[in-house]
């Protein structure tokens, strides 16, 4: 029996992922506010969880539409990994990031908005890191993580049934 199959590979990729996102949850439980970046970083993984479950579930039925999933997780944490990079960037400097979270302030009418405004909005800015394990930030560590589950689904995706 190979050691890599299509439901192996998936349900790899379904631990990993929900262990990183879990993660994430903790984090933030345990005070870390996300920003902005972090929060759209989410969003490949509310997908690709329940992906590579139903992957997993049909890759003894139906294993070409588990190739399908695999291939598709391969695409969803790629980009993941892109996205992580770019915040990693900009949070070292590399390169600016989006307006929103990085320290840029709005327009205000006057200063009675700006107090008002700075009552009600909290801004966690995207360029500062809140926590760095092993020299890498949370970002940096998405980026890691999701190059090893798009590697490992293609892997998965090329093995046999």
């Amino acid at each position: 029996m190979p050691l890599l199959t299509l439901q192996r590979a998936a349900l790899a990729i379904l631990f990993l992922a929900f262990a990183t996102i879990s993660g994430a949850w903790i984090f933030e439980f345990v005070g870390y506010a996300p920003c902005d970046l972090c929060l759209k970083q989410r969003f490949a993984y509310y997908f690709g969880v329940p992906l590579a479950g139903l992957t997993a579930v049909s890759a003894r039925n139906f294993p070409s539409a588990a190739r399908a999933g695999l291939w598709l997780l391969t695409l969803v944490f790629a980009g993941s990994a892109v996205f992580g990079a770019y915040h990693a960037g900009v949070e070292w400097g590399f390169w600016p990031g989006p307006t929103g979270c990085t320290g840029s302030a709005a327009s205000v009418g006057s200063m009675d908005d700006f107090m008002k405004q700075l009552q009600n909005v909290q801004i966690v800015r995207c360029d500062e890191v809140a926590l760095r394990i092993l020299g890498l930030s949370l970002a940096g560590w998405n980026a890691v993580i999701s190059i090893a589950m798009s590697a490992l689904a293609i892997f998965g995706a090329r093995a046999k049934a």
